[in-house]
């Protein structure tokens, strides 16, 4: 679990990063709840609203590979992808509106990381063990 909750300590960090530039552009711009109908806010609190729906779903099904005996290699794998792909999403989405190499990537890199994740639990009920 020690694998797992540096991962989460990482995140962690990166989360308050993106939690500091929705508070300090509210300052900036004098908006006191919501976006204030200013599209910088907004931007910014999607950013920040969707590191916050992916990445608990993601670090539960990384413990529960972990307290079901995944190996030390597959957790690192999918922590670290899980850390590449949410910077890569929150930097790429955070510097320029619309498409773009993080946004694109990193949310790619995110849905295939929770699918494989995802895949290795159901794996796990119905196998009672992870082929590694």
């Amino acid at each position: 679990m020690l694998i797992i909750a540096g991962y989460a300590g990482v995140l962690g960090i990166l989360y308050i990063v993106l939690s500091y530039q929705v508070v300090s552009l509210r300052r900036r711009e004098k908006v006191g709840l919501g976006d204030g109908g200013n599209n910088d806010v907004l931007q910014a609190m999607r950013v920040h609203a969707n590191f916050s729906e992916y990445v608990p779903i993601s670090l539960i099904l990384l413990m529960l590979i972990a307290q079901n005996g995944g190996a030390e290699w597959m957790l690192h794998t999918f922590g670290g992808l899980l850390v590449v792909a949410r910077t890569l999403h929150a930097f790429g989405f955070s510097k320029k509106k619309g498409p773009s190499f993080g946004r694109y990537w990193g949310t790619l890199l995110t849905w295939l990381n929770l699918l494989v994740l995802s895949i290795i639990n159901l794996l796990l009920v119905y196998t009672g063990s992870i082929a590694v």
